[in-house]
């Protein structure tokens, strides 16, 4: 087993990569982050604790349950990602002429699988690192920031999330070779 960095590894074996990619934050990162999603928890539950005391013809009583509509929606999302980042990774294999990408959280998570000789343009994403959309994405409460890409039967498909530009960079020659290599079906 090799090491990209402290977040990469790579395992190679009888015409099979493996590659793993850890999600986790800096130490930093992570309490804030946790911070976060329990003041998050808390609010939501000062306002469900709030709307019982409201009396029941009372229109704040709708008002607040589209509030917690999007609250619960909100929390949803920050949780997932909360666990994502600790307890996240995410998952490449290329074994006997496909490529398999799985996004997995405390071992689940769905694997989807590309066909080696269908993939074309695989490298890094042209990324414009001033734009809004960049910047949420690479924010610590989303799950996102994927560096690399190729184009599958038509469709694009990004993948390498939370990759810096070093590992990416460092992936991509080794993917790449592992995909010329593997044996086509």
């Amino acid at each position: 087993m090799e090491f990209i960095s402290e977040r990469v590894s790579i395992e190679r074996s009888d015409g099979r990569l493996s590659v793993v990619i850890s999600a986790r934050l800096s130490r930093r990162k992570r309490f804030t982050l946790l911070a976060w999603v329990s003041a998050w928890l808390i609010c939501g539950a000062l306002i469900m604790y709030e709307r019982s005391k409201v009396p029941a013809g009372d229109p704040l009583r709708q008002y607040l349950l589209a509030f917690l509509a999007f609250w619960l929606y909100f929390m949803l999302q920050t949780g997932r990602a909360a666990l994502w980042r600790l307890k996240g990774f995410e998952l490449w294999r290329v074994k006997d002429g496909r490529l398999t990408i799985k996004d997995s959280i405390l071992g689940f998570g769905r694997a989807t699988e590309y066909f080696a000789e269908n993939i074309k343009g695989l490298g890094l994403l042209n990324i414009d690192r001033g734009s809004w959309k960049w910047q949420w994405n690479e924010s610590a409460w989303m799950i996102g920031g994927e560096r690399l890409g190729f184009e599958h039967s038509g469709k694009k498909v990004a993948f390498g999330k939370s990759l810096t530009d070093e590992e990416a960079r460092a992936l991509v020659p080794v993917l790449k070779h592992a995909l010329r290599a593997a044996p086509k079906e």
